[in-house]
């Protein structure tokens, strides 16, 4: 950002540091109203989320069991009835709280290491392409977070055994835990880390990259519209209209979702893996690598549209309710 610019808050990114707050008092908020945050969102995208797992997880040396989204939908729907796409929601909600109140904490931590890096003064604000930057970061240290939860959840979601009536049987989730660390132990846990770290980190730069670019552009159309001094300087001091948060919020899920789509995929497909059987587990290389061999670059993108078609409400919602929550909500 050009040092001659006016800081208004069209053209501030929506996020500012707030000097009067502890830091303490900072870190608290990101983690609770983020954890609010995380799990509105997640009641809205999980059907779709359960859909894309199983669409992603199919064996490679079978012929696909669903023909597309919206028949996996349906057999969905016809095995297990609407709850049924809610399978296994109880861990994730717990990630979705862990997840996103993680990312706007890691977030914060990372605008203090650009701050104290003394390429960026305090008394400025951070342009645009810090604040990619400090996505990454905070995609990269909550990836570590995630990878356990969302292991949990993708063995729930495409259970691997079946009951006496021959349909699909979900484990409970402390089976799950019980069987990953009977035969892997700890380090069990975090198979598929390396998909969940590049998801996260490309992802979350997107993510609050895309977010705050869509938000100061919308800061500056209505700073151009306004038609007196006055408007504008009233505009610099409101939050947006809430179609344009949305839109922003909408932006950011979507980029995230599209961009590192194929890490995703690996990583699905790796920890919906049986565990305990006689092959050993690929590595996200080997996995890639099988995947391609199989289906191509199409393969990799199995389930993606519905990805990101779901991931616009749902991160609307995240980025309204968190940044409403700063802003009415102050602890």
């Amino acid at each position: 950002m050009a040092t001659t610019e006016v800081e208004t808050m069209a053209t501030k990114p929506s996020r500012t540091p707030i000097q009067a707050k502890s830091a303490v008092m900072e870190a608290v908020e990101d983690i609770v109203f983020g954890s609010f945050a995380g799990i509105a969102g997640k009641y809205i995208e999980y059907p779709f989320d359960t859909v894309k797992v199983r669409l992603q997880s199919q064996p490679d040396n079978l012929p696909p069991r669903y023909t597309g989204p919206l028949d996996c939908f349906r057999q969905s729907l016809k095995a297990d009835g609407f709850l049924g796409l809610y399978r296994g929601i109880s861990a994730p909600l717990f990630g979705a709280a862990a997840e996103t109140s993680s990312l706007f904490f890691f977030e914060r931590i990372g605008r203090e290491v650009v701050y104290a890096s003394g390429y960026y003064s305090r008394d400025r604000v951070l342009p645009l392409s810090a604040l990619w930057f400090t996505g990454a970061f905070a995609g990269a240290f909550t990836s570590f977070v995630l990878t356990p939860i969302e292991l949990v959840k993708c063995k729930i979601q495409v259970p691997t055994s079946t009951g006496a009536d021959g349909k699909p049987k979900a484990p409970s989730i402390t089976s799950v835990i019980r069987d990953v660390y009977k035969h892997e132990g700890v380090k069990g846990f975090w198979h598929g880390q390396m998909g969940t770290f590049l998801r996260e980190a490309g992802g979350c730069a997107a993510w609050f990259g895309s977010k705050e670019t869509t938000t100061k552009m919308f800061y500056l159309l209505n700073d151009r519209s306004a038609k007196s001094q006055l408007e504008k300087d009233a505009l610099a001091t409101e939050a947006l209209p809430l179609w344009q948060q949305a839109v922003a919020g909408a932006s950011a899920g979507m980029s995230y979702n599209f961009l590192f789509f194929p890490a995703d995929t690996v990583k699905s497909r790796m920890q919906t893996s049986p565990v305990g059987g006689s092959t050993q587990n690929r590595t996200f290389w080997q996995e890639g690598k099988a995947l391609w061999n199989q289906h191509g670059l199409r393969g990799f993108y199995r389930g993606c549209g519905i990805t990101v078609f779901r991931s616009a409400p749902s991160s609307a919602f995240i980025f309204i309710i968190y940044d409403g929550l700063k802003r009415y909500l102050s602890l």
